[in-house]
């Protein structure tokens, strides 16, 4: 069987603990091989951002491309966007080159930094939401979405009312932990195991990212979204505490289990 092939297009993490990083781990550990389209930097740590570098638009699109003529994509998924000019370069070029998409919409960092600016939310519900397979909000994400409150079973009928083919509301952080799935057809929750761990960096990405991979494998949408459920709670209770001041990275390839 031919090696599977995962694209994340994302921003940077330089504390290795979210973002493309995060996305590379999880493609490993779900058996594929990860390629990037890197569209923002971040000086980045346990802690929080400190500083955001947005990559020109024209050099996201290179990336993009180098990677589709060569490599080859069985399933995309994208993260932090951060400008509208981005999220316009990431939605031209999908949208002539269709496949699996999971759409993560990172709109700010656990730490409480800004990852997407204010300007860009309409354009990535409008120009990226109708391109993707799935797309995940976590309840807050959800809530800012919709512009209210509410059930995760009515977020994720408003959020597909605004053009999401299917949603996957994750509520890992939340007082009851579960994953609602929506396809516009039927409710679905997922339970999700939780662990008092003080390492949940990463956890969103490592969801999103292990979600596409096994869409390039072919699972249907509901076992994906289980596997991912799982797979972002396992990488939690493994997660590396010790490192860094704050928050630690999840641990998605057992790094602790190696030493």
């Amino acid at each position: 069987m031919a090696v599977l092939r995962c694209l994340t297009i994302a921003g940077s993490d330089s504390g290795g603990g979210a973002g493309i990083q995060a996305d590379l781990k999880a493609f490993a550990a779900a058996g594929c091989h990860g390629s990037t389209a890197i569209v923002a930097l971040t000086a980045q740590n346990t802690l929080g951002v400190t500083a955001v570098l947005e990559l020109p638009p024209g050099f996201v699109q290179a990336q993009l491309q180098a990677v589709f003529d060569d490599i080859g994509v069985d399933a995309a998924k994208t993260g932090m966007l951060f400008s509208r000019a981005l999220i316009e370069t990431v939605a031209d070029f999908l949208g002539s080159h269709r496949g699996p998409l999971v759409v993560d919409p990172v709109m700010v960092a656990s730490s409480g930094a800004k990852l997407l600016e204010d300007a860009a939310a309409e354009t990535l519900v409008k120009r990226l939401f109708p391109l993707a397979t799935v797309v995940t909000p976590n309840l807050l994400e959800a809530e800012a979405l919709t512009g209210g409150s509410g059930s995760r079973e009515k977020l994720a009928e408003r959020i597909h009312e605004l053009g999401a083919p299917a949603v996957v509301v994750t509520g890992g952080h939340s007082e009851d932990a579960v994953d609602h799935l929506y396809d516009g057809r039927e409710h679905i929750e997922i339970p999700v195991d939780r662990y008092e761990v003080a390492a949940t960096h990463g956890a969103g990405c490592t969801h999103s990212a292990t979600l596409a991979a096994l869409l390039a494998r072919g699972e249907t949408l509901e076992a994906a979204a289980r596997g991912a459920a799982q797979a972002a709670s396992e990488a939690v209770r493994d997660g590396l505490a010790e490192i860094g001041a704050g928050e630690g990275p999840v641990d998605v390839l057992g790094i602790r289990s190696r030493t």
